[in-house]
């Protein structure tokens, strides 16, 4: 039965930009409440397989939006608890952390991969409400509020909201700030070694079930085992912007660049070098980009973010998709609570949303620095036991 107050937002048009967890989360739980929203995607179908391995889903934030969603049994079946696992290396293959998940549904983050999580969010959402192959180019702001949604396939939307979810370089981040990402200082070539239990079990018992890192000499290697057995590799660079144009390294001959990329290596352990040795296909360069740190705006009407769109930051914390699911509840929460007031929804949400995201974006770019930085294996390590010891203390208050 629907609400007076579902009623109101009803007669209200809410557009999603952006198809990624976060959109498509906050689709969702609008979906549950009763509350329509169109998610508008820019990609000619759903990419989210091709983009990116497995995420971490935290129990404050993740986790807390796939129970607003009704998604989180289905979550719990298909999430990976022994995932968790973390080993740490320096370059010498000195092992500095040796974490094990203790048995199913004991851990606070779960592994799943991205295209599982987000088939999972597509298969509980109306069809109806994702559209695929609207590139936004504008958004104009109406007089009375709204916002004139222009799309590059000749497309025009008229809506009470617009919620920028498309990313690193949202077209709607610029209706509300003229703060733009920029570049971290950390590139990164992904690499992908498929089945790799039985193609290489020395490098898989390396690896062991969740994620491995070793940092030395202002780089990293990381390895992260995702659930359909491949092992995806991202070899982490301290460089300038244009490395990835000036270093030579030609990406599609896989032969070649991995010569060339084990140069950068060339005295790491040959345990280490495995990780480059055994990549097969598919090499990608990352530029790592960053919005500041505590970046916030003049709320205005009609117009919000999410995700990485308001508070991008680096991956070294693994709070990307965390922060988007959670900004995604928050919203819709909030949404929901005002009806069709929907500036004070948007109000309510960017005071809660500034505190927690500046919070993990901090975290994220103090990781970068120690894993970037002199000793980092054993900085990382002494960070890891100073949290584990505030937690403890906390616990035991």
């Amino acid at each position: 039965m629907t609400t007076i107050v579902q009623q109101q937002v009803l007669n209200k048009r809410i557009a999603i930009i952006g198809g990624g967890p976060g959109g498509l989360t906050l689709a969702l739980i609008l979906q549950k409440n009763g509350i329509d929203a169109v998610v508008y995607e820019r990609e000619p179908h759903d990419t989210n397989r091709e983009r990116g391995g497995s995420l971490d889903i935290h129990e404050e934030s993740g986790q807390m939006a796939l129970k607003e969603a009704g998604l989180y049994e289905q979550f719990q079946a298909l999430a990976r608890y022994e995932g968790e696992d973390f080993r740490l290396f320096d370059k010498s293959g000195k092992l500095y952390m040796d974490e094990v998940a203790e048995g199913d549904a004991q851990g606070a983050r779960p592994e799943i991969d991205r295209g599982v999580l987000c088939d999972m969010l597509l298969k509980a959402l109306n069809p109806n409400a994702i559209r695929y192959g609207y590139k936004l180019i504008e958004a104009v702001p109406l007089e009375n509020g709204q916002h004139e949604l222009r799309f590059e396939n000749g497309q025009i939307d008229v809506v009470d909201l617009v919620v920028g979810a498309d990313g690193a370089f949202s077209q709607v981040r610029p209706l509300l700030t003229d703060a733009v990402a920029t570049y971290s200082g950390i590139t990164m070539v992904e690499l992908n070694i498929p089945d790799v239990a039985n193609a290489h079990p020395d490098l898989a018992a390396l690896n062991a079930r969740g994620k491995m890192f070793a940092l030395a000499d202002h780089k990293a290697i990381m390895g992260q085992l995702n659930g359909n057995g491949s092992l995806k590799v991202y070899l982490c660079f301290n460089a300038e912007r244009d490395w990835l144009d000036t270093c030579g390294i030609d990406l599609i001959d896989v032969e070649a660049a991995k010569a060339q990329l084990l140069g950068y290596f060339e005295d790491w352990d040959p345990s280490l070098q495995k990780y480059i040795r055994y990549a097969s296909h598919n090499m990608i360069g990352r530029r790592i980009y960053m919005l500041p740190v505590g970046h916030q705006w003049e709320c205005r009407s009609g117009v919000t973010l999410i995700g990485d769109a308001a508070h991008l930051m680096s991956p070294f914390a693994g709070e990307g998709v965390n922060m988007a699911m959670q900004d995604a509840a928050e919203l819709a929460l909030a949404i929901v609570r005002h009806g069709s007031e929907l500036d004070e929804a948007i109000a309510e949400y960017e005071h809660n949303m500034y505190r927690y995201s500046s919070e993990s974006a901090m975290q994220s770019g103090e990781n970068l620095a120690i894993i970037f930085g002199e000793d980092a294996a054993l900085r990382l390590k002494e960070q890891f036991d100073r949290i584990y010891l505030e937690f403890v203390q906390q616990a035991n208050a």
